[in-house]
Order: structure tokens, then C-alpha cells, then sequence
């Protein structure tokens, strides 16, 4: 085997990965990412961009419906799903190329194929005709990414009472103590996980969707608005649990009035394929419950995808949550760090990439590229869609804090009602006279945050808020007007 010397050695070429290594290779050093398939990883293939290509579809879609109400005369209307889905390819063709190109205008040398790490500072890489080279580094980044999580009834006795993992939005975070190897069965032909629905080739005839959070929100969005019968099978009392009660309560309205059935404190106890479809038994209140349809869509979060003899070799420290890092993303292992999915909590593209970016500038630039974990941002893409940064109402006064609320209305923003989206909401929670947390829900939203993380970051005042200038008439004039109400602390 022939040998190579890098300053920093990359696995995983998902969000962390590429970001931490166009990062590095800006600062002069050298710097190899190995990536085992696809550029780009989960995000660009398999989750961020092909959903929301298909959302963008169905919105549109969606949308027809309210065209006369301006004056647009719109004639008998359809859709063709193999069209949606050349589409939808299309996007992850231009966002993959899009990666790999971002990495060749740095310098990183990229290699496709598997990487093993041997020891701290060595990297055994296979590439895809079987030839393998030791690639020796100062340091080596972890960026393995996640992949679905499956729920208790399809996996096996030891991990049967295993914690629900992250939806993407909430944290799952990682502890020291080394697991057993998890022997999760597969997911089927009718029995779907994310990544296999996509694989679909015609639309389904009906679904059920295990699991309320934001994964299956908007999957139930997406076959709702195209006409799809769904029903949403969701084990805690309510939908998109770490959001807003008011944002989850709005968004289930609307589902309902897309035509989906929503069952909350409802537990999947067996999934069964039949010739025609599956049949579901769950249980509420006490009752059983029989569902039926062509196909379940398993979205019961995500989990991190762990190379157990790589991390049993080099005795980096893991559990079934992530592997265990610090605050500055290092391992127990001295030189060998990791970033993203891979380490648990938040299991967000940009969140990873952050990550990416702050490393690389500590170890070797000047470290003052930082990741803040109580900025990070997330959006469900529903319709409405749902954007928070910072903490909900109820996380600030589960602090102790007594806090101010401010919210403003969609209804009240003439630009909203000119473009038919009234509804919808945003409201801002302080404590002491600062922001903490921030929601919006309706047209926008996924833009309309990014002010809100810049304002947090940044330690904005109530005062501040209320000087911003923000153009008329726009959308964002939703971040205006705020007069927050005194909340006393109950707890």
C-alpha cells in the first residue's frame, strides 16, 4: 500500500464533512475528504434537498386553487409525478455537483471510496476497484452523518425500550458509555423509511405516517396537497412536540383541512404487509385501532450512523446516541474530532456545517469561527412552514425566568392577505429585556428567521427590535410592532 501525508483527513462528505474541509484547505494546509458514495451525503440525496423539491411541487400544486381569487383564470389542473420527480432529481443533480465543485476551487483532495480509521493519525482508504492506500494525518474529522431510526416494534428485543432518537429538531445527545451493537430489522417494500420512499416511482394510493414531528409533517404535507388520503399516527399528545404550542395547534389545522387524519397519544403496536398494502394495530386510550394502507412511512427520527469497529479500534468513545465529543468537537482521542449527525443532538445540515467551519478555523486558523448551539435555527417546511431560533415559551419559563411575549399576526400584514397567506403568526419571547427565542409561522418563515439568528446571536434588546426599519410592504414587517405582554413565571 502507498502512503500519503495530509494535515487534516475528512470521512463523511455530507454538510460537517465538505465544510470542514473546504474550510480547512482555505487556510493553506492539505486537506483529503473521502466520501463512500454520493457528495453531498444525506442532505443533498436523501433529505434536505429532494424533500423540499417535492414540497416546492405540491405547494404550487396546491396553490391553483386560490388563483381566481386574483384574477387568474386557471382551467382544469393536474400533475405528473414522474414530472415532479425529474424534478426533484434535477435539484440533487445541481446540488451535488455544486458540492463537489466548492471542494475542487479549495484545493481538498477528494477521493471516493470507503475510509477506515486505523490509529489517530491513519487512514486506510478503499477505493471502489479494491485498491487500498494509507493516508497519515495530523488530524482526522468524523462526519459519518445518520440515517432513519426505527421504532421499538421493528427492531430487536435488547433495543426494544430504546429512547425515541432526534427528529432532526430536538437533541439526542451522546454519552460516554459504549453500547451494544444495535440489530435493527428493514424497513420493507410497503413498509417505508424516508430514504426509500424516495425511491418511489408512482404515487402512492393511500399512507400512514408513523410519527408526528417534523420529518412527518412534512412528508404528510407533500402527499396531502397532491391528493393522497393520510393519516398520521403520533405516540406523544401532540404533533412537532418541541415547538410551539400555538405553531403545532395551527399546522394541525391546516393538515386537517388538507384532508389528513391525525391520531396523537396513539402507540403502533405491529405493522403487517399484505398482498395489497399494510395493516397497522395501535393503541389510544386504552383501545385498539386498525389502520390500513398501501404503504406506511416510517418517521420516527433519525439516528447516528456509527462505523462500531473503526470507533472499538481506536477506543473512541460512543453509544447508540453519537459518538462523544467535547466543546470543541474532539474525542476522547486526542486529533481525531467529529461533526454533525454523527455526534447526536440537533441533527440539522446547517448546524453540521457550522460545526465544520468552527473547527477548521480552531485548529487552523485563528478560532475565531465559532458554533453556537442555542442559535442554531430549524424550519419545518409544512404549509405553513414553521421556523424557531432560541428558546420556546415554555423552555424559557421551564428556566425559572419570568418572561415578556410579543407576537404580531399575519392577518395585520397587508402583504401577507396581497399574496393570500393571512394566516400565520410570529412571536418573540424576552427575558430581561433581551431576545431568547423567536417562532414564525406562515409565508416566509424559513427566510424570515435568519434576522431572528442574527438578532440572537447578537444579544438584540427588546429596544433594538423595536428600532428595526424594514421595508413596506413586505413579509417582513411581521418582525415589526412588537409590544411584548409580562409573563409572570408559574412554574
Amino acid at each position: 500500500m502507498s502512503e500519503e501525508i495530509f494535515d487534516l483527513i475528512v470521512i463523511g462528505g455530507g454538510p460537517g464533512g465538505h465544510a470542514a474541509a473546504e474550510e480547512a484547505a482555505r487556510y493553506g494546509v492539505r486537506v483529503c475528504i473521502v466520501e463512500k458514495a454520493q457528495w453531498g451525503g444525506t442532505c443533498t440525496h436523501r433529505g434536505c434537498v429532494p424533500t423540499k423539491a417535492l414540497l416546492v411541487c405540491s405547494k404550487h400544486f396546491a396553490e391553483l386553487k386560490k388563483l381566481n381569487r386574483l384574477g387568474v383564470a386557471v382551467g382544469e389542473t393536474g400533475y405528473d409525478f414522474n414530472a415532479i420527480r425529474r424534478h426533484r432529481d434535477q435539484m440533487v443533480r445541481i446540488a451535488a455537483l455544486g458540492v463537489e465543485k466548492s471542494l475542487k476551487d479549495a484545493g481538498v483532495e477528494m477521493k471516493i471510496g470507503e475510509g477506515k480509521i486505523a490509529s489517530p493519525g491513519e487512514v486506510v482508504w478503499t477505493a471502489p476497484d479494491g485498491q487500498k492506500e494509507v493516508l497519515k494525518t495530523r488530524h482526522i474529522v468524523i462526519a459519518w452523518g445518520s440515517e432513519p431510526a426505527l421504532p421499538p416494534f421493528l427492531m430487536t428485543p435488547q433495543l426494544s425500550s430504546s429512547p425515541r432518537l432526534s427528529d432532526g429538531h430536538s437533541p439526542a445527545a451522546a454519552v460516554s458509555t459504549p453500547p451494544a451493537a444495535p440489530a435493527p430489522q428493514h424497513a420493507s417494500a410497503r413498509i417505508l423509511t424516508s430514504d426509500t420512499f424516495l425511491q418511489l416511482t408512482t404515487l402512492p394510493k393511500s399512507m400512514v405516517i408513523i410519527g408526528g414531528s417534523v420529518i412527518g409533517a412534512e412528508f404528510a404535507t407533500f402527499l396531502a396537497e397532491l391528493g393522497v388520503p393520510v393519516q398520521v399516527v403520533e405516540i406523544l399528545p401532540v404533533i412537532l412536540p418541541y415547538e410551539e404550542e400555538e405553531a403545532a395547534t395551527l399546522l394541525l389545522k391546516e393538515l386537517n383541512r388538507i384532508g389528513v387524519k391525525v391520531l396523537t397519544a396513539t402507540r403502533v403496536e405491529d405493522v403487517r404487509e399484505g398482498p395489497e398494502g399494510v395493516s397497522i394495530t395501535a393503541a389510544k386510550d386504552g383501545l385498539r385501532i386498525e389502520l390500513t394502507a398501501e404503504y406506511a412511512l416510517l418517521c420516527t427520527g433519525r439516528r447516528p450512523r456509527l462505523d462500531e469497529e473503526s470507533l472499538i479500534n481506536t477506543g473512541i468513545r460512543y453509544d447508540r446516541r453519537g459518538i462523544a465529543v467535547d466543546e470543541r468537537q474532539e474525542t476522547n482521542i486526542a486529533g481525531v474530532y467529529a461533526v454533525g449527525d454523527v455526534t447526536g443532538g440537533i441533527m440539522l445540515a446547517h448546524r453540521a456545517m457550522q460545526q465544520g467551519r468552527a473547527l477548521a478555523s480552531r485548529l487552523f486558523g485563528d478560532g475565531s469561527v465559532v458554533c453556537r448551539e442555542d442559535i442554531v435555527p430549524s424550519v419545518t417546511y409544512s404549509h405553513p412552514p414553521i421556523a424557531r431560533v432560541g428558546l420556546t415559551e415554555l423552555q424559557a419559563r421551564e428556566k425559572g425566568w419570568s418572561v415578556e411575549i410579543g407576537r404580531t399576526d399575519y392577518g395585520a400584514n397587508i402583504m401577507a392577505r396581497t399574496e393570500l397567506a393571512g394566516q400565520g403568526f410570529a412571536k418573540f419571547i424576552f427575558h430581561e429585556g433581551n431576545l431568547v427565542g423567536a417562532t414564525v409561522v406562515g409565508a416566509g418563515a424559513p427566510d424570515l428567521i435568519a434576522s431572528l439568528s442574527l438578532a440572537l446571536a447578537a444579544g438584540a434588546s427588546l429596544k433594538t427590535l423595536q428600532s428595526w426599519i424594514i421595508p413596506h410592504p413586505t413579509l417582513s414587517e411581521i418582525l415589526n410592532g412588537i409590544r411584548p405582554t409580562p409573563i409572570p413565571n408559574q412554574r
